[in-house]
């Protein structure tokens, strides 16, 4: 060993392993103790070999104790990768294994469509490619080796190159399946799976037994429908034949040759249609519009839109046969041929007793007509007739009425009052009575005329009140009539007319027990309903109370009425196009119901008219009424009963006549009753509006008529005239001449209002 210095790194080689740089670094450590021993104590650089020395002892330690935990982790690392790789050996040899026990063909592709894995069953119809199916291969290259395998069989009409293309297109699809066919008629069902990874799986499973039997069923399925439909043919009254796409017959039954002439033996599968279209031109004739060429034309169209429909005659008469021609889906058609000899032989027949039938029914329309128009100029008369005998009728009746008032008036008490208050009230009915006749025949003529306008049902509602609960009360029973505040849409006095007969008519046939008049809103409408307590109708008798003259109580005299009432009610309904409905039963009371059209608005209630008003004789003992009546009966009666009033009267024959009176006197009247027939010259109507255009005169003028049309109503009321209506009675003149004690009319009706009489 040398003294001189040591030069570690040197001694230190690479390839030293761990023992022997110890062994070295031990030697070293040596050497340098028996240095330092060696040299003088007094020496400085000895101690600092020393020290030296020490430290480098420390730092080989520390390094050789590091290298040793690296190689230990390095030993480690190795051990842990050794195990790693002999697990994958051994999942990828059970991968193997496993894939190599599906009954299917099976391949993997990864993310980069390079072929991973497939197992010995993948692609194996396609034999000649088995060897190259290789781990590596592109997806492309294995669809290029598949098209150019001579087992694959490609789709009718498609190259390898088409199926190539197909394949790329599909693969990118998520998820796809095709069944494909192979050599030697062997069938394989293709299924692809795209990961989540991009990796794709590819399932290949052979599915020929299966498309055989499926074939195998189809084909008995198909045995099975051409002997049902050749059964079917066969039992179908008509020709039916069947054609192909290339017009060749498939089909047809018995009645074809039967009905074309045609021999059997003739009729053949793969016939031509021109051999048929042949025998029915030899046969039978086609419509100059339509012949056989169109038929023709039919057939060979590419694409028949519609159907084809012609009928054919024999040739030098005979039978008839209607052609009908359907396309069906492969481009074939059918054909049915029908005769229809005894239909077009029964049509003409239905057609010469139809001209026959025309003529008969042209003679019995021109007798009905006849007989219609001598229905209609009777029915006319009868109106004339009606109007007039009404008019006729009311003059006398209206003298008889102020007579028997007059009478009233100087009886005072006692017994002769009441037989002449009985006659009143006969008065009354036969007023009543008569003014129904004229409602039914303006109603059953249509010559009813109508205003249609809003009308408020609360002053109607509380004339009605006061009118009826006297009645109600004398017969002991309980009326009830609801207050409302609403406006319909109706002619006002047929509405009135409607509910007065309605509860006249409840009243009449109740007991006891009450009667109630109510307004019930409904959506947009207002029904009106009287309903009783009294003796209910019975089902079958519900449509014949509705007809005139037809009363259930058969016992009830005719004062009572005629049994126009509801037969009033029903045609006033219909001509204001209210509907009218009935819920009874017998025993069980009755409810009429009106439905009407409605706006709602909240009306002030009009003053009600009294019955009688009372008449303070004081304040009219200054009065004068010139009365303008023809009949002298009407004048002796009015006059009469005015003057026991305390009026003093003037009376004159004819319009000229008062006005003549007028001009002479310059009289000042407070009160005018002019009748509207005034026989000759101007009528009454035509008198007042002279009076008020050539007098100034402040008279409380009023028009005595029978005639209750709105016409003349509604021509009254444009000259600022008040209406009296016949028959008068003593109330009616009572109220006109209240308005000239209090110098007011307003609550006296202008229009023609039916409730003037007792209703029916």
């Amino acid at each position: 060993m040398t003294n001189g210095p040591v030069d570690i790194d040197r001694m230190m080689l690479p390839d030293d392993d761990s023992a022997r740089r110890h062994e070295k670094l031990v030697r070293i450590t040596r050497s340098l103790i028996r240095h330092i021993e060696d040299l003088p104590e007094d020496s400085a650089q000895g101690y600092a070999q020393f020290q030296r020395a020490a430290v480098l002892e420390d730092e080989v330690r520390a390094r050789t104790h590091d290298l040793e935990h690296a190689l230990d982790l390095l030993n480690a690392s190795n051990a842990r990768l050794a195990e790693a790789w002999r697990e994958k050996d051994i999942a990828r040899q059970n991968l193997a294994t496993a894939i190599e026990t599906v009954q299917e063909g099976f391949a993997l592709f990864d993310a980069d469509d390079v072929l991973v894995l497939c197992n010995s069953r993948f692609n194996a119809l396609l034999p000649d490619i088995v060897d190259r199916l290789k781990p590596g291969l592109h997806f492309d290259d294995y669809l290029q080796l598949a098209a150019g395998s001579r087992h694959l069989v490609f789709p009718q009409g498609m190259t390898a190159e088409g199926w190539v293309r197909m394949r790329r297109q599909r693969h990118h699809e998520h998820h796809f399946s095709l069944t494909q066919q192979m050599a030697e008629g062997r069938w394989v069902q293709v299924s692809e799976q795209r990961a989540a990874d991009g990796s794709t799986a590819i399932i290949q499973t052979e599915v020929t037994d299966l498309i055989r039997s499926e074939r195998r069923e189809r084909g008995r399925l198909l045995d099975d429908q051409a002997r049902i439909l050749q059964a079917t043919l066969d039992h179908v009254p008509l020709g039916v034949c069947i054609f192909d796409g290339r017009l060749r017959l498939l089909g047809w039954n018995p009645n074809l040759s039967d009905m074309l002439a045609f021999p059997r033996t003739k009729l053949r599968q793969g016939m031509h249609f021109d051999d048929l279209l042949h025998q029915l031109r030899s046969q039978f004739a086609f419509p100059l519009h339509q012949g056989a060429n169109l038929l023709a034309d039919w057939v060979r169209s590419v694409r028949r839109g519609v159907s084809y429909t012609v009928d054919v005659t024999g040739k030098g008469g005979g039978r008839s046969l209607s052609i009908f021609a359907q396309e069906i889906p492969d481009g074939g058609f059918v054909m049915s041929i029908d005769d229809v000899t005894e239909h077009k032989n029964a049509l003409l027949a239905v057609r010469r007793a139809n001209e026959t039938l025309e003529a008969r029914v042209r003679d019995r329309t021109l007798e009905l007509e006849d007989a219609l128009a001598s229905a209609e100029r009777a029915n006319a008369s009868r109106v004339r007739f009606v109007a007039a005998v009404g008019h006729d009728l009311m003059q006398p009746l209206s003298a008889a009425t102020l007579y028997v008032g007059s009478l009233i008036e100087d009886a005072g008490g006692g017994a002769e009052r009441g037989k002449l208050e009985k006659v009143q009230r006969s008065l009354d009915s036969v007023s009543g009575l008569l003014g129904a006749l004229l409602d039914i025949s303006r109603l059953e003529a249509g010559q009813a005329a109508l205003t249609i306008e809003p009308v408020s049902l609360g002053p109607i509602f509380d004339q009605l009140r006061e009118e009826f609960t006297p009645v109600a009360e004398a017969k002991g029973l309980t009326l009830i009539i609801h207050a409302i505040q609403a406006t319909v849409v109706s002619d006002r006095i047929y509405l009135r007319r409607i509910l007065q007969n309605l509860i006249s008519n409840a009243i009449r046939y109740t007991d006891q027990g009450r009667v109630l008049v109510a307004a019930r809103p409904r959506r947009g409408r207002m029904l009106l309903q009287v309903r009783d307590s009294g003796r209910g109708i019975a089902e079958g008798d519900q449509q014949v109370i509705f007809s005139e003259f037809k009363r259930l109580d058969a016992k009830a005299s005719a004062a009572e009425g005629l049994g126009l009432g509801l037969a009033i009610v029903d045609r006033a309904a219909a001509l204001l196009g209210h509907r009218l409905t009935l819920r009874s039963a017998a025993g069980a009371g009755a409810t009429f119901s009106v439905e009407l059209a409605t706006t709602w608005s909240a009306e002030p209630r009009g003053p009600v008219s009294p019955a009688m008003p009372n008449l303070d004789q004081d304040r009219i003992g200054d009065r004068t009424a010139l009365i303008v009546e023809n009949d002298a009966q009407i004048v002796a009666a009015l006059s009469d009963l005015l003057e026991q009033w305390g009026v003093e009267v003037l009376d004159v024959a004819s319009g000229e006549d008062a006005i003549d009176l007028l001009q002479e006197t310059e009289l000042q009247p407070d009160l005018m009753l002019v009748d509207y027939q005034l026989g000759s010259g101007m009528d009454g109507l035509a008198f007042l509006k002279k009076v008020a255009a050539d007098f100034d005169i402040a008279a409380s003028s009023w028009l005595i008529t029978a005639d209750r049309s709105q016409r003349l109503a509604e021509q009254a009321r444009q000259a600022g005239v008040q209406m009296l209506l016949k028959p008068l009675t003593a109330a009616a003149l009572a109220q006109a001449l209240a308005s000239v004690q209090t110098g007011r009319a307003d609550w006296i009706r202008v229009t023609p209002d039916p409730a003037g009489a007792k209703p029916v």
